[in-house]
């Protein structure tokens, strides 16, 4: 274990810092030092274990090199380059906004990589396709690239299409594809019995394909803490053992022999994913200890499991499931059973003794609140890392639900067996069982929607308050401080310390305003004496852009919006509204009175509760010392030049938002109306050379000029056009893709 601990964090420090060429000599120095330590042992035993670790650390970096200079190296020296090649599927296609993309092989230099491959168009391809073309390839393990999921699931090249590509399609299926196949045939029987508000669900429950979970219900799953009941995990394995235990009549033999393989085929089929391949390896070492008749030291075959996944793959030590999965044990371990304990103390359930239903429940109350807290302990922090956010009702959320799920894993697998038999009769079984997944879900949505079922982190206090929360954490256990209650209320009085400075700030100042890192998009919130206005919320991504603008309002105590203005339908603009409405409501919705062809109008009106204003004039909306000018799109006019254009006013700011209107509605715009000095410009159109033009910027004479962009978008935003005429005229410039979120106070 304390090897293993040493190795994990020597392929942490090469995978999270670009220190290559220093590994081998560090390694030295850690070799040498664990020799030193080895030898320091007669005077004190405890130096065996520092020993170890630095001996598993200089290992680990040893061999983390040897990976990358031997392997890794000759995919990055790939990186945008193009190349003539073949890859071999091994997984069935999907569809793509601009064709196909699957996951095969590629061989270079003669060294085979897992890459995901995008074509130019829709085609079906199955394992052992095999597709000739000309590919740009990018590496996922590049310093210029953000880290990705991919290089955690052994996938290092991304390949895609350049070229005419030649398709040589396979005749029959080889063995080793028989997991995809099965996965596909297993994906398709869900999906013909299941009714459709529950198919997504029971898709994510067996197999952890999550792809057709709409965000409504992902973001409850999130904000409730049960997103991983879909994410496939230990949990699920540890389901699926348990089935086939007593299937086998609990003999150890029968056990070993059923077991071992069906647990490999079933990792096989969700795609040998961290968090199961982890949980997979842990339970054959559980059936080879019943088998042999050994003892089972759970620390020890967490260890080994993380061991042997390094050893494969280093740079798996980057996965999220990974680090999410591991935690979760050593939690467990560490925590379980003292928490356990202190529940069951007579003091808290009384005295029970005997099998009667008051003790089994007690039982099982006392182990479902000490393993669900205790994973949370430990695992808190890299949830608030990754994804922002901490349920405070989690516990609740899983004491709830998680004694159906194993019931609703089992009727899963019943209803794909019993619908290849019988169509029929695994509809049938579908309904029943859906009734179990709608109540999981019912339950995850309605706990979401309590006002601080989760806090985020996007509220610097709140990261303070988990800084201090593990802070008291230690200190109690360091000094060995059992008052649990103080500890409890200590950790609820600073919470609400902590959220009272983010709700006040919006409420003080005469004019706030706030531009949303939301990547190649915008989205843009207006607030004044107590109202709040949203403008527009579209970024590079729908999801993470809804997100951002609802964890913003959420941080700050706000639920509900005044009134949201769309400047026009643009995907980068409004992409991410009708999701950001199933968290967030309005009182108003004033949408530009032109067309729109791929749905996105339709899609927010559906979702909309609030009272609907079509802007074809333009209008005013006044509060006390602020107002709002929104001014309709122009007759006739399509695309960019239909955008609305939006000044928000108070008695000492003025700030405008011309949308993405080129230098043509500019100029329009200036003809219709007489603008003011401004204090902040939004800078049309990302930073576009066509707009923010001369004409704008020698009315407005703007102060500071802010401009929503993303660090890598496509079009050269801003463009040095741009930046010179902004800096011409003295503007202050603030970038998100170099500033992140800019928030202004006037």
């Amino acid at each position: 274990m304390w090897f293993t601990i040493g190795f994990a964090g020597a392929c942490a420090l090469g995978a999270y810092f670009d220190i290559r060429y220093w590994l081998p000599p560090l390694a030295a120095i850690l070799v040498f030092g664990a020799v030193g330590m080895w030898y320091l042992i007669q005077w004190r035993e405890n130096f065996r274990i520092g020993a170890v670790i630095l001996l598993g650390c200089a290992v680990g970096i040893l061999w983390f090199w040897g990976y990358d200079t031997l392997y890794l190296s000759d995919a990055r020296q790939l990186d945008g380059e193009t190349v003539t090649a073949h890859v071999e599927i091994n997984d069935y296609s999907w569809h793509t906004s601009y064709g196909s993309a699957a996951d095969g092989t590629i061989i270079l230099d003669g060294k085979k990589y897992q890459v995901r491959v995008y074509l130019n168009k829709t085609v079906d391809l199955v394992p052992g396709d095999r597709v000739q073309s000309d590919f740009r390839l990018y590496t996922t393990t590049g310093e210029s690239r953000d880290p990705t999921y991919h290089r955690g699931e052994g996938i290092f090249l991304l390949a895609y299409q350049t070229g005419e590509a030649l398709y040589n399609y396979s005749e029959y299926l080889e063995w080793g594809d028989l997991p995809a196949y099965l996965r596909l045939r297993l994906t398709n029987m869900i999906q013909q019995t299941f009714p459709e508000d529950t198919a997504a669900f029971g898709k994510a429950l067996l197999l952890g394909d999550d792809t057709d979970i709409d965000y409504e219900t992902d973001t409850a799953l999130k904000i409730s803490g049960i997103r991983h009941i879909i994410a496939v995990s230990g949990l699920h394995v540890t389901i699926l053992f348990s089935l086939i235990y007593n299937l086998t009549g609990k003999k150890r033999f029968l056990t070993a022999i059923v077991g071992i393989p069906l647990l490999l085929l079933f990792a096989a089929v969700v795609g040998f994913t961290p968090s199961v391949t982890r949980a997979c390896v842990m339970q054959i070492l559980m059936i080879l200890a019943l088998l042999f008749k050994r003892d089972y030291d759970p620390p020890t075959a967490l260890a080994f499991a993380a061991l042997m996944m390094l050893i494969i793959n280093p740079i798996v030590i980057v996965s999220i499931s990974f680090q999410l999965s591991v935690c979760c044990m050593i939690g467990i371990f560490l925590f379980s059973e003292r928490i356990k304990a202190w529940i069951l103390h007579e003091k808290r359930l009384g005295r029970f003794k005997g099998k009667n239903i008051k003790v089994k429940l007690s039982r099982w109350f006392a182990s479902s609140v000490s393993v669900t807290l205790s994973a949370t302990i430990v695992t808190t922090p890299l949830c608030a890392y990754y994804f922002g956010a901490v349920s405070l009702v989690g516990i609740l959320t899983n004491l709830l639900t998680l004694w159906v799920i194993t019931f609703l894993f089992y009727g899963i697998m019943l209803v794909c067996g019993l619908g290849i038999l019988w169509l029929s009769g695994g509809q049938l079984a579908a309904t029943v069982i859906s009734w179990g997944i709608r109540y999981v879900i019912w339950i995850a949505k309605g706990l979401a929607k309590f006002p601080l079922a989760a806090v985020y982190t996007r509220s610097e206090y709140i990261v303070w308050w988990l800084v201090l929360c593990y802070l008291l954490i230690i200190g109690c256990s360091i000094f060995k401080i059992r008052q649990r209650m103080i500890l409890g209320c200590c950790i609820a009085i600073s919470l609400f310390a902590a959220l009272i400075p983010s709700w006040i700030a919006p409420l003080t100042g005469e004019c706030r305003l706030t531009v949303l890192d939301v990547g190649q998009g915008q989205c843009i919130l207006f607030q004044s004496e107590g109202k709040n206005y949203m403008v527009d919320c579209g970024g590079t991504y729908d999801d993470d852009t809804a997100d951002a603008a609802a964890e913003t309002l959420l941080t700050q105590g706000i639920s509900r919006l005044d009134g949201i203005i769309v400047t026009h339908y643009d995907r980068d603009h409004v992409g991410a509204m009708e999701n950001l409405l199933t968290r967030i409501s309005a009182d108003q919705l004033y949408l530009p009175d032109t067309e729109n062809t791929d749905g996105l109008k339709e899609g927010i009106i559906a979702r909309f509760d609030g009272e609907m204003i079509s802007v074809s004039n333009d209008m005013m909306l006044s509060w006390g010392n602020a107002k709002i000018t929104i001014f309709a799109p122009l007759a006739g006019k399509t695309g960019n030049e239909s955008s609305m254009c939006v000044l928000f006013q108070t008695e000492n700011c003025d700030i405008l938002i011309t949308g993405d209107n080129n230098r043509e509605g500019e100029l329009l715009l200036l003809e219709r109306t007489v603008l003011p000095k401004l204090e902040v410009l939004i800078v049309g159109h990302h930073g576009s050379k066509y707009s923010t033009c001369y004409e704008l910027l020698e009315a407005t004479q703007p102060d500071t000029a802010i401009i929503s962009v993303d660090a890598k978008n496509s079009y050269g935003h801003p463009s040095p056009e741009v930046i010179y005429r902004l800096t011409e005229f003295g503007c202050e410039i603030y970038r998100t893709d170099l500033n992140g979120t800019v928030i202004y106070k006037g």
